[in-house]
């Protein structure tokens, strides 16, 4: 397992070992140990959550005032663009995102620490998205930030989609990073 870090230096990227021949792959999408050694933290994960969405279902920018969440996040089937904001407002970045494509293909997890905003926008058709989490969902505190907010400049590849992503109607009622953040 390889962990590297991103534009959010507490962001990572991970990429576990993958071995495959004709008849296809084998990997393992989590071991304690592993993570561990590849990230130097040692985390307890409570929960897993997995969700189906179709092309152009955007979910987020989502994030919990207590009882953050940490997540290591992947995708089983299909692609999405995953994308962390840092609103964290002691932190150097910031305001600053990252966004990485995760796919059936490359296998890469990203883990995004408690106390940053998530969100992804699914590229497939389909995409089964799956991720660990650090503590339990807690709807009572979970704040959802405008995903298309200027003043974070998230650049979404939103090529080949029929008009604007498909958003709940929570996420439709998001606010600006300046009114979650007081920035």
């Amino acid at each position: 397992m390889k962990a590297t870090p991103t534009a959010i230096a507490d962001v990572l990227v991970i990429e576990p070992k993958v071995f495959g021949d004709a008849r296809g792959f084998f990997y393992e999408s989590f071991n304690q140990r592993a993570f561990n050694e590849a990230t130097g933290l040692d985390l307890n994960f409570v929960q897993d959550n997995h969700s189906r969405s179709r092309k152009g279902v955007l979910r987020g920018l989502h994030y919990q005032v207590e009882q953050p969440q940490g997540k290591l996040v992947r995708v089983a089937r299909g692609a999405v663009f995953d994308v962390t904001v840092d609103i964290r407002p002691t932190s150097p970045t910031f305001g600053k995102w990252v966004g990485v494509e995760l796919t059936e293909d490359n296998h890469k997890q990203l883990w995004v620490p408690p106390g940053l905003a998530h969100g992804f926008l699914v590229l497939s058709e389909t995409a089964d998205f799956l991720y660990k989490t650090t503590d339990y969902y807690a709807p009572a505190h979970e704040r959802a930030i405008l995903w298309n907010d200027p003043a974070i400049g998230i650049e979404w590849p939103l090529d080949g989609l029929d008009g604007e992503p498909a958003l709940s109607a929570k996420d439709l009622q998001a606010v600006t990073f300046a009114a979650a953040t007081g920035a």
